[in-house]
């Protein structure tokens, strides 16, 4: 039996191929229905631990799971007994905490795992410091939480207030999270999209924590809270946990999107523009709801509102995410197959004008989007040098040249080889 998408050589029970992961055993062809970082969910799921950790989300995917659970019960204990600044530095750093937990745990990075996690997490943490200093002393309140921290409710929104809040910050704030992902991913050995996709929720998680603190630190050293323990449950989990998953997954689309398919990372391409106006988009109208909500005239119900208004952007977020992961595993999938095929393991290799798949030899369509190769622009013919060796077979799209010659070579003459 043979793989329909690869032509790999599979024995009879066999369910997916090994090779390029294709399901053999199921209509589902474009894989739908078998996320490749955990099978046994779909693509469109909101199941959060294999969508922003999944190297671990067969191995220990619980470990991870409570440890959030864990660290999201003590600040809400925390928050009912009025101890805020305990609540706050928990929700502030829970996610980060689990998070380069699971990179070491993983041994994602074996070769230099704190320089990178540092720069990643680092540097995000003191642009955000800066930037969010400076936000609040243009305006206050900057960023508004809920009614009591200096809203007027009397007046109604403000227009600097909101264009500050809704259009400023999300467009400098992603500008900085794009900072050191870009700076790491456009190195050699960190230009993988699951790596470019990691340092984007490092960054975002990191933007969010110390954005927290920067925006909570009246109340992180006031001590106890004598307020409705209700409203501070409902704020510390809008803060600690929602808002840095948004932000993570909102950065890690763009930064994977930078990482980008095929060999190399792609760069400043119009698929790293895309992911980046998605990302923008998904923060204006996190902030822009949060702002909004902050004016409803229950102080509870408004951070409610907002936590639901968070979640639904979440959701949004996740399933793109998991869209951009899987098509990245199984174009890694469908390289390295290409690479079997033909060109070796360290051979040249060709790719889609299109989608950037890479393209098997001799290959007349591309095997994932169905372009014809011969509409691409022919390859640059490199000069070689006086006595030098022919080149090695690669698997270089055949030009229209070439196919035509192929077209009117002489099939006895063809024969009389093969004989």
């Amino acid at each position: 039996m043979n793989c329909p998408r690869c032509h790999a050589e599979l024995p009879d029970v066999a369910h997916f191929c090994h090779v390029c992961g294709q399901d053999i055993r199921s209509d589902d062809l474009t894989r739908r229905r078998s996320f490749a970082a955990k099978p046994d969910e779909p693509v469109a799921s909101f199941s959060l631990i294999s969508t922003i950790m999944p190297r671990g989300a067969v191995d220990r995917p619980q470990t991870y799971r409570i440890g959030l659970t864990i660290s999201l019960v003590v600040a809400l204990i925390a928050a009912i007994f009025g101890a805020l600044p305990i609540a706050i530095l928990v929700a502030a750093f829970a996610i980060p905490i689990v998070y380069i937990v699971y990179l070491y745990d993983v041994n994602l990075w074996d070769d230099e795992p704190i320089p990178v996690t540092g720069f990643a997490f680092g540097l995000t943490g003191v642009l955000t410091v800066a930037f969010t200093i400076v936000v609040m002393l243009v305006q206050r309140p900057a960023l508004p939480t809920t009614a009591i921290d200096g809203t007027d409710l009397t007046e109604g929104p403000s227009v600097w207030t909101f264009l500050l809040v809704a259009l400023i910050v999300p467009i400098v704030g992603e500008a900085i999270r794009q900072v050191g992902p870009v700076l790491l991913a456009s190195r050699p050995e960190f230009d993988d999209l699951m790596d470019g996709l990691t340092f984007g929720v490092i960054s975002g998680v990191a933007y969010a924590s110390f954005d927290t603190i920067v925006r909570f630190w009246d109340l992180l050293i006031g001590g106890r809270a004598e307020t409705d323990p209700g409203l501070w449950m409902s704020l510390i989990f809008l803060h600690g946990f929602v808002k840095p998953l948004v932000l993570g997954t909102a950065t890690g689309i763009a930064c994977a999107e930078f990482s980008g398919l095929g060999r190399g990372y792609d760069g400043f391409t119009p698929r790293y523009y895309r992911g980046l106006v998605e990302a923008v988009l998904a923060n204006i109208g996190f902030w822009g709801g949060l702002y909004l909500f902050s004016f409803v005239g229950n102080p509870t119900v408004s951070v409610l509102l907002a936590t639901m208004w968070g979640l639904l952007i979440l959701g949004i977020l996740i399933l793109r995410v998991r869209n951009v992961l899987h098509a990245g595993l199984m174009e890694a999938a469908l390289e390295q197959s290409a690479r079997q095929a033909g060109v070796g393991e360290h051979g040249e290799l060709h790719f889609c004008a299109r989608c950037e798949m890479p393209l098997l030899d001799d290959a007349s369509f591309c095997t994932a989007c169905g372009l014809a190769v011969r509409t691409q622009a022919k390859p640059h013919r490199m000069p070689v040098a006086a006595g030098s060796p022919p080149p090695t077979p690669s698997s270089a799209p055949p030009t229209a040249d070439a196919a035509d010659e192929d077209a009117n070579s002489n099939p006895r003459q063809d024969e009389e080889g093969q004989a």
